[in-house]
């Protein structure tokens, strides 16, 4: 048995093609993947079988291949682009004589580098301990020794029990910490809920450009660089929409084909972002030519977390490397289904905001009717709509009251009742934009008219009164 190194970076990549040689696109983000661990890649060795071998996974010609190439170039590491059983491991460690490293393995280096937040931290020790609690065997000589001198001779315990309880407690005092942190998020969370604020979360491919989208749309200065996994901790920050309104933008850490379990098991809480929002935008490379594939692996990590479900908008990023126009795509519903656009210059911005205020629904308007006591209906009507927030009764045995509904609700209420002559500038307005949306859906063009929400510490609402003459008007 050997002892580990325990340093290097130069490293020998293998990736093993099963029933087809390994395509050009896998080799590329492994070899990008290595790089953004910080190894120094010096070879890439491939190969194609129809099943793994049991005991080394390459089959031993390969492995000698392997061995011979590592001895050629100088490596002292060799990742493997796949996930290594134990004893695959093991095996092959003993018979290259250096250190070996599987996908996963690889993966959880480069979280490990990038984990700012406490909370990101705990997640990866977490993953880092449950896959280096399989493979404490044999991997030091060490471990198989027992302990010695004065007062600890007879039956004992061997060095590999001890590490494997030590690994234990820890893993146990990291689930509490994060059993912690996840009561947090939660209890955050229902305060967002009560506030009726929505949140949208980013989800997509690593390196498909989340986090610059995200600082476009935010202001924010998350890190962002064009690198596998260039961010890692989740970030949650307001955007502005249409008239005042707010919504919350969550980003998510970055997917990869393959995407190791312990990962997707320790980032529970992270992902429950994308599981509890309102609508996820799916930020999808315009300019990858594997995109198709990379939007299914994404669509499978989500179904992993239970995310399938939610609703999706498609956001083609990088569109300008392209040659394609910023524009909003609709489906047989008018429904926003795909925005192109260029989070790095910033195209197309004011159409994704659009659809996703379009998304979360109807505009919202806020206003105080003073209704007198003969209009009994109108009140009638806006308590039927739900829409009453708050009442008064007044000194002449009418109502004052405040009220939150649809534009579009309002404004035929109002018609309906008798008051579409009070209506001001504002609600003009509101009818306008009513009209223009339709314009625009009838002729299929690309601008959106802005969607929903309602920001419950917005401006105060203005008010509709009845005058002595008989018709209605608001005062801003």
């Amino acid at each position: 048995m050997f002892e580990r190194p325990r340093s290097g970076e130069r490293a020998l990549l293998v990736r093993i093609g099963l029933g087809a040689p390994p395509g050009e696109e896998e080799l590329s983000e492994f070899e990008a993947l290595a790089r953004s661990a910080g190894a120094e890649v010096v070879g890439v060795v491939t190969g194609t079988r129809r099943a793994p071998d049991p005991r080394l996974y390459v089959g031993s010609g390969k492995a000698q291949e392997i061995r011979t190439r590592i001895e050629a170039e100088g490596a002292d590491l060799a990742v493997f682009d796949h996930a290594l059983s134990p004893s695959q491991e093991r095996n092959l460690e003993a018979l290259l004589r250096c250190r070996v490293l599987d996908r996963t393995g690889l993966i959880l280096d480069i979280f490990a580098q990038r984990a700012r937040s406490f909370e990101g931290q705990l997640q990866v020790e977490l993953a880092q301990l449950k896959h280096l609690s399989t493979r404490l065997v044999r991997g030091w000589s060490h471990l198989e020794r027992q302990k010695g001198g004065i007062g600890l001779r007879g039956p004992g315990e061997t060095q590999l029990e001890t590490d494997r309880r030590l690994l234990g407690k820890r893993i146990k005092t990291l689930n509490a910490r994060l059993d912690k942190v996840i009561t947090q998020r939660e209890t955050t969370r229902r305060e967002r809920r009560r506030a009726e604020i929505p949140t949208v979360a980013l989800v997509g491919y690593t390196n498909a450009g989340k986090t610059t989208l995200f600082n476009r749309l935010t202001g924010a200065q998350a890190y962002a660089a064009d690198q596998l996994f260039a961010t890692l901790d989740p970030a949650v920050r307001r955007i502005e929409l249409a008239d005042a309104r707010q919504a919350l933008l969550a980003d998510t850490v970055g997917f990869v084909r393959e995407l190791p379990h312990e990962l997707v098991a320790a980032f529970r809480s992270t992902l429950q972002e994308a599981r509890q929002a309102a609508l996820l935008l799916h930020v999808i490379d315009a300019a990858d030519p594997n995109r198709g594939e990379r939007i299914a692996q994404v669509n499978q990590v989500l179904a992993d977390v239970g995310a399938a479900g939610l609703a999706q908008i498609e956001v083609y990023n990088k569109a300008d490397l392209i040659g394609e126009t910023p524009r909003v795509e609709r489906d047989e519903s008018g429904d926003v289904r795909r925005v192109w656009l260029s989070a790095q210059t910033g195209a197309g911005m004011p159409l994704l905001v659009a659809a996703i205020g379009d998304f979360l629904g109807p505009r919202i308007v806020r206003r105080r009717i003073v209704l007198s006591a003969g209009e009994g209906r109108a009140r009638a009507r806006f308590f039927e709509a739900g829409a009453v927030l708050s009442e008064s009764i007044r000194a002449d045995g009418g109502s004052e009251l405040e009220v939150s509904m649809p534009a579009r609700a309002f404004q035929l209420l109002c018609r309906t009742e008798g008051l579409e002559s009070g209506l001001d500038a504002a609600d003009r307005d509101i009818d306008r934009d009513i009209e223009l949306d339709g314009a625009v859906r009838a002729a299929g063009l690309d601008t959106v008219v802005p969607g929903s929400g309602l920001d419950m510490k917005g401006p105060e609402p203005a008010s509709l009164e009845r005058p002595d003459a008989g018709h209605a008007v608001v005062h801003p």
